[in-house]
């Protein structure tokens, strides 16, 4: 038993104090206002700080109760000051620290004790031994403490969420990655008090022990109905892809939409029970957990399989090729949550990579054609839930190399946004197309050889063809290259003109605008004639023939080409164009002076030529 507390003598009055010049000090103790409402079995702390005070700064403080059934007897619990001071009733639980006295500063402690009893009911009071040099003021104070029983029940609510459910407690559930994870729980309290319940929903990460320390929220609705999310949830929430709300008076459901492969782990139901003190804070008075479902997302990345056939292929020239290909593995159905595509992709033999894309379906279901096949007859189409197959009508030798088939899956987020989950590609296939055989050579020159400025240069184009299909047809282009600085570059050829296989003729644009010619003056022979001949006409032109197939689905594909070999054009000045002077030296030894300029301009000009053809 505690050392008795001595009684202090009544205090003098202040007026008098104050009349005989004595410093005046108040001594004033302060606890919460009561009464307060705990739950058995929770944790309470009850705070009380002294002030007015004479005496050194760290005070000493003794804890007492007062039991309804003995209102007037002091149970001393615990004291800062003397060890011995509990009565036996506390001495024990004072001993384990489950009671204790916590100091906050020099004039301020706290009472804790960890699990409430139904007997810990009472008028609590604190109480400073005094340090003052006269009894000033008040050296004690009290709170009722109110222990309700514990009322609160949490639990899961049925049904789980969606997804396979196994038959065990608590349950395990396996969600396809970008569906829907719903959770219910039951939360309700029958104290006779006025109270309000705070719900939250939490994840731990699988295999983690269960606490506070491993549990992070997801979702918790607040006391004063307010819905919050935990961090990382925080912008899920803000999207609308994370929901809580409640349902009837004692359910509550979450529900986490376009769930990812990080959303695996166990969940539980958290709910809190607060209750409102007379100095109008809120503090909890129980809490409760309970454990809603083992939650296993199966990702698509580790379903999603691609397979492709029948197998490698080996075709003729304007053949049809066809390609089939699989998507497999356990998926969801493509709807409101899930969405494919799939595609073809096709790598040249020997090229590195996956290729260019050939065609595809995207997560709606529309085609597309990928660069270098538009205008072709080539089909993408869906013959099976997960069976897609691509044909090309007309297959050409420009068609072989490696086909790999893309799957692609998305997952459907808030709205109708969708999120790239998943992609897989085939192995590769083989498809060999046999060539044509088309050899072709073309031999070019310049009719009636030298030309001068004014007149029209004629070039020929004689084409030999061996093998080939029938029906084959010819095009040819004519192309110069200009000297630049003395130099010729294959790079900057510029078309001159042409006649394709359907026999029209495209021409090129020529300095100054003058007329140009090309025709087709037999089968195999091709010619371009440059009208009002230049300066700007000189350079070194070639003819480039190729030969084209037409197949059944009326496209045309180069089946050969070859190029001729350089032809030099260089319009020569007539020589009265060099008789600049005439009048002053006479039109004799004009003409000898104008021969012998053209014949040192020819001269060096064929040197140029042949220097800058053997570079």
């Amino acid at each position: 038993m505690g050392a008795l507390r001595p009684t202090p003598p009544p205090p003098l009055p202040l007026l008098l104090l104050l009349m005989l010049g004595v410093t005046s000090y108040a001594r004033e103790v302060f606890v919460p206002q009561g009464p307060l409402y705990r739950v058995v079995g929770t944790a309470v702390s009850i705070s009380c700080n002294v002030s007015g005070y004479e005496g050194p700064a760290q005070q000493n403080f003794e804890w007492s109760m007062y039991r309804p059934e003995a209102p007037d007897t002091a149970l001393g619990i615990i004291s800062t000051k003397d060890s011995r001071y509990s009565y036996a009733v506390f001495a024990a639980r004072v001993a384990s620290g489950e009671v204790q006295v916590q100091r906050l500063q020099g004039d301020a402690v706290m009472l804790k004790i960890a699990r409430l009893q139904t007997q810990d009911a009472g008028v609590y009071e604190c109480y400073t031994p005094s340090t003052d040099t006269r009894y000033l003021g008040s050296y004690s104070a009290k709170v009722e403490l109110r222990v309700l029983p514990d009322l609160l029940q949490v639990s899961a609510a049925p049904p789980g969420p969606r997804g396979r459910q196994a038959a065990t407690s608590p349950s395990r559930l396996t969600v396809h990655e970008g569906q829907e994870l719903a959770l219910g729980c039951l939360a309700q309290t029958s104290t006779q008090k006025h109270t309000h319940l705070a719900v939250s929903f939490g994840r731990a990460v699988p295999e983690a022990p269960v606490g506070r320390a491993t549990l992070q929220e997801v979702v918790g609705l607040r006391t004063d109905l307010s819905v919050e999310a935990g961090a990382p949830y925080a912008e899920r929430l803000a999207a609308g892809e994370l929901r809580l709300g409640k349902e009837g008076t004692d359910r509550y459901r979450m529900v986490v939409g376009g769930v990812q492969a990080g959303d695996s782990g166990t969940y539980h139901c958290t709910a809190a029970e607060w209750i409102q003190d007379p100095d109008g804070s809120w503090a909890q008075i129980a809490e409760k957990r309970a454990v809603l479902a083992h939650v296993d997302v199966q990702t698509l990345s580790s379903q999603l399989a691609v397979t492709v056939g029948p197998g490698e292929q080996r075709i003729g020239p304007g053949e049809p090729l066809e390609l089939m290909c699989n998507v497999s593995g356990a998926l969801p159905p493509a709807g409101r949550h899930a969405a494919y595509s799939v595609g073809w992709e096709m790598a040249p033999a020997g090229a590195p990579g996956p290729g260019r894309l050939v065609a595809q379906l995207d997560t709606e279901g529309v085609g597309s054609l990928g660069p270098g096949y538009e205008g072709r007859h080539i089909a993408m189409e869906k013959v099976a839930s997960r069976t897609y197959r691509l044909r090309l009508e007309a297959s050409r030798p420009g068609d072989a190399g490696t086909y790999r088939c893309l799957a692609k899956a998305y997952v459907r987020g808030s709205g109708t946004r969708l999120r790239e989950a998943a992609s897989a590609r085939s192995r590769p296939l083989p498809v060999h197309v046999r060539e044509e055989g088309v050899v072709l050579e073309a031999v070019a020159w310049l009719a009636g050889g030298a030309v001068y400025r004014g007149e029209t240069a004629s070039l020929l184009c004689n084409i030999s063809v061996r093998g080939g299909p029938p029906g084959l047809r010819l095009a040819a282009s004519w192309w110069v290259e200009r000297p630049e600085e003395g130099e010729l570059s294959s790079d900057s050829a510029q078309l001159v003109g042409g006649v394709g296989q359907d026999g029209v003729a495209e021409l090129g644009v020529r300095p100054g605008g003058k007329p140009i010619s090309v025709e087709l003056v037999a089968p195999r022979s091709h010619r371009l004639r440059l009208h009002s001949l230049g300066p700007e006409d000189e350079g070194v032109y070639h003819c480039a023939p190729s030969a084209w197939v037409q197949h059944a689905d009326y496209s045309w594909y180069q089946a050969g080409s070859a190029r001729s070999g350089p032809v030099t054009v260089y319009p020569y000045m007539h020589a009265l164009d060099t008789l600049l002077v005439p009048l002053l030296v006479g039109t004799g030894v004009a003409l000898v002076t104008g021969a012998s300029v053209l014949a040192t301009i020819t001269c060096c000009f064929m040197k140029r030529m042949r220097k800058m053809r053997k570079r």
